[in-house]
């Protein structure tokens, strides 16, 4: 199973120096808000994925005033140790070395660990719209599946490139020769994304069903239906009978990057009709399907990152959520302790983040 050992911050966030040693089991950071206990959790999801998980960009993520970022972080699995560097810089391109040696891309990066993020936002998945519902997919799919990404790389550059020209057609025209040629690429990478998304939810759906009827006491089926923009075999024709709409428009109105996922809860579709609470436990139902999806897929367990999630879950969901991770390594952030005391929740470290410092209990710092 693999787990983090460490991690080491330079200019991160709000993060001068950092450097701290995490257990296998349940890593606890508590205190007040804004101190920099997300930041923590981000650095592990962007040293893991080379992504962050709110989709900021590299210059964003660097401290203020500060023109680089580091971080280093230790993985453990199959007896052996990983060393991942990434080396972040406000107007380059990261660079990423595991165990010294530089890669090249994202996709060498993936299957040192896998790990899933889970924050309050995601609560919010299934009301939201339909590009939450892809980022899901996608961010999933790209840890389960090194050429899914680099599929879906490949895609969404074309398919810039296709919208890019769709724009400067406006004014020449004679452009036109070479939309062809964009729009077989983009058949080619859409086909094979439109397939493994199909797959995704297949699999998803094997273990969804049983967590939600857990959740819901048995009262409730779910069920999630992939909705995609076109079917595969019609992309091709969808692409050509758009043209005109998509030279007024300027910009590609089907394919893969318009697909959207159904959330049916005893046949209803809940994005529309269900209530918040239908809603909240269908995205509880999700995220915990990540974990056993890595489990069935890859053959181990992911790290499991919980942003502030207990605190906007009910005690049933709360109880819920912390039985199912006791065998995996996970790192929670609160904004305090009395919800794992009341529980009866075994702790194995605890951080308290103050103002971009962590220390350990009776006071002593865990940072430099």
């Amino acid at each position: 199973m693999a787990y983090i050992e460490s991690i080491k911050l330079s200019n991160f966030r709000n993060y001068e120096s950092l450097e701290l040693s995490f257990d296998k089991g349940t890593n606890i950071f508590y205190g007040d808000n804004a101190q920099g206990k997300t930041n923590i959790l981000e650095s592990v999801y962007l040293c893991g994925t080379s992504k962050s998980h709110k989709g900021s960009k590299d210059r964003e993520i660097i401290r203020f005033e500060q023109d680089e970022a580091h971080i280093r972080m230790m993985v453990g699995k199959d007896s052996m140790s990983y060393k991942i560097d990434m080396h972040l810089r406000k107007n380059k391109a990261k660079g990423v070395a595991i165990n010294g040696l530089p890669i090249k891309k994202a996709r060498e990066l993936l299957g040192v660990v896998n790990l899933v993020f889970f924050s309050p936002e995601d609560l919010n998945i299934i009301k939201n719209g339909p590009g939450e519902r892809r980022r899901f997919m996608d961010a999933e799919l790209c840890q389960l599946d090194k050429l899914y990404l680099t599929d879906l790389a490949g895609y969404n550059h074309v398919l810039n490139q296709r919208n890019k020209l769709l724009k400067d057609m406006y004014k020449q025209p004679d452009l036109g020769a070479t939309l062809d040629v964009w729009d077989m690429q983009l058949v080619n990478y859409g086909r094979k994304i439109i397939g493994k998304r199909r797959e995704f939810v297949e699999s998803l759906n094997e273990i969804i069903k049983e967590i939600h009827r857990n959740l819901t006491g048995g009262i409730e089926n779910i069920e999630i239906i992939y909705e995609p923009s076109v079917e595969s075999e019609a992309l091709e024709e969808s692409l050509f009978r758009n043209r005109d709409r998509d030279l007024r428009m300027k910009m590609t109105s089907s394919g893969p990057h318009r697909d959207d996922l159904m959330v049916a809860v005893n046949g209803i579709d809940i994005r529309k009709y269900g209530s918040q609470g239908q809603q909240r436990t269908a995205a509880l139902s999700l995220k915990l399907s990540e974990i056993y999806l890595v489990e069935k897929i890859i053959h181990d367990k992911p790290v499991l990152l919980l942003d502030d999630v207990l605190s906007e879950l009910d005690s049933s969901r709360q109880n819920y959520l912390l039985e199912s991770i006791h065998d995996i390594q996970t790192m929670i952030t609160c904004t305090g302790l009395d919800d794992f005391v009341s529980h009866q929740f075994t702790i194995n470290k605890v951080f308290h983040v103050v103002a971009g410092h962590v220390y350990q209990p009776m006071g002593c710092p865990a940072d430099k």
